[in-house]
């Protein structure tokens, strides 16, 4: 019998944790980003950054827009990522003035009136996933974007998973790259290395 590859095990992982996510309450959902929110507002990395990468949440992620105007009130510049062909990204610097715009793959995005800012200047990026495990390896949504722009970036990156959907091991392949900080409800694991290398299984649960 043919083995299974990686990309099926995602295939396979992305249809689960999308039917675990869906079956959450709108309740459940705003409770749990909150504890979320809580918990990345109190990293050293969060306090420390100038710089910081979100995204705006769309479908069962955790509803971001909270959370990036909980920044820019605090001071802090907030980027978000803009699509680009081939499958790339860019970060630009969005103060909440200028509204956002709908990518066609349903994204709200930044739009090119706002300033970019090259990955090198971030100090933190909060990279979406469906699903973590607990050695920073995400299960993102089959694009490819985030792995590209993280390689060339050498700030920490940390992620936001339900613990319903933590897992002990996602699929790996060799373009995915960690994160380094995966945050749940009620932990907050560091990952060894923090910056672009594998993953490793020995994660460190710090609160």
């Amino acid at each position: 019998m043919k083995p299974i590859t990686a990309a099926e095990q995602k295939a396979a992982l992305r249809r689960e944790i999308k039917a675990a996510l869906a079956a959450l309450t709108p309740e459940e959902r705003a409770a749990g980003d909150a504890l979320l929110f809580a918990r990345f507002l109190s990293l050293p990395q969060m306090k420390a950054a100038q710089q910081v990468m979100l995204f705006a949440g769309m479908g069962s992620e955790p509803d971001t827009m909270s959370l990036i105007a909980a920044l820019l009130q605090a001071g802090k510049a907030v980027a978000l990522p803009r699509c680009l062909s081939g499958h790339n990204m860019e970060a630009r610097i969005w103060d909440g003035a200028v509204p956002l715009v709908r990518h066609p793959l349903g994204m709200l995005e930044p739009s090119e009136q706002c300033p970019v800012v090259p990955p090198e200047e971030l100090d933190l990026i909060l990279a979406p996933a469906l699903c973590y495990d607990t050695a920073g390896r995400r299960l993102g949504h089959g694009g490819g974007f985030y792995d590209r722009f993280l390689a060339r970036c050498g700030c920490p990156v940390a992620g936001l998973c339900r613990d319903a959907v933590l897992q002990q091991a996602v699929p790996s392949e060799k373009h995915d790259l960690p994160v380094s900080i995966v945050v749940t409800e009620t932990r907050i694991y560091e990952t060894r290395p923090p910056e672009g290398g594998p993953a490793s299984d020995g994660s460190a649960c710090v609160g």
